[in-house]
């Protein structure tokens, strides 16, 4: 992982990419004005492989003038399920790709990136599209590159109390798609990805997985955030078997000058995070 340090002549820009192979979001903010600059998100009508995303964001930065001409400062946010959490007790870089191989394929040619969680006291070892770091490397030199997992959970962590016994539940849900973090006491219970396609994939790997970890859906709190609105059929049917389920509405007191549409906190939490 590398850190991008360049200064654009006249404000210093950050700007935060996510990269999932169902989509992809930009998002650039001037931070001493707190001021968003640039929004732009991207739905593909079907899951793409790493080739065909790259030839999407080819096409974003022939298409778009502020990605051709701004030198910003970049993060990179890699949205997929080829990631694992382990323990920095028990964490060998040398032994990275062991971690990864029991839940996901690995090939000779992938490349195995780690995020430090230190709030956590764990690494996140995952999987980044080579072809896309090589893009970015090319158009600005060295930049950041975390997984969206490793954003989310810290944010989480630092937002809990180690005195509060309740346990919070997050579900960042997307297209195909929801992360789930959940957390209990300022510590780290789980954190993983799921793949669903109906409402019943949804509710099952919920409580799947409360039933793994002995929790009581009448007792925890449920956040939601990500695609995911009171109409839809996902939140119909946690609302059925969960007690307590909320819709996490985060502040980031981001100003916005554009006539595009303007990011929302809850739908594009990680995005906005990665720019503070």
């Amino acid at each position: 992982m590398g850190t991008l340090n360049k200064e654009n002549e006249q404000k210093r820009i950050k700007l935060s990419i996510q990269v999932s192979l169902n989509g992809l979001s930009f998002c650039a903010l001037v931070p001493e004005e707190k001021r968003i600059i640039f929004f732009k998100e991207i739905h593909f009508p079907k899951k793409l492989n790493p080739i065909q995303v790259l030839e999407q964001i080819e096409n974003v930065y022939e298409q778009e003038k502020f990605l051709q001409e701004e030198t910003p400062e970049v993060i990179v946010l890699f949205s997929n399920e080829l990631f694992s959490l382990v323990p920095q007790k028990l964490f060998s870089e040398e032994q990275a790709s062991d971690y990864l191989k029991f839940n996901t394929r690995i090939l000779e040619t992938d490349y195995v990136a780690q995020d430090q969680l230190e709030t956590a006291e764990m690494v996140n070892v995952y999987i980044p599209y080579t072809n896309i770091n090589n893009f970015f490397f090319e158009k600005y030199g060295e930049f950041e590159y975390r997984h969206c997992i490793s954003v989310l959970t810290e944010a989480f962590l630092e937002m809990s109390d180690p005195e509060d016994r309740e346990v919070k539940v997050y579900l960042n849900c997307y297209t195909g798609g929801y992360d789930l973090i959940i957390i209990k006491a300022g510590k780290l219970l789980l954190a993983n990805s799921f793949q669903s396609r109906t409402k019943e994939d949804f509710i099952y790997y919920l409580l799947f997985t409360a039933e793994q970890l002995d929790l009581d859906p009448t007792t925890f709190r449920l956040f939601l955030l990500g695609k995911i609105t009171r109409d839809s059929d996902y939140y119909q049917i946690a609302y059925t078997y969960v007690k307590e389920v909320e819709f996490l509405d985060p502040v980031f007191g981001y100003l916005f000058s554009g006539k595009e549409e303007v990011p929302n906190g809850r739908k594009n939490y990680a995005l906005l995070k990665a720019l503070q």
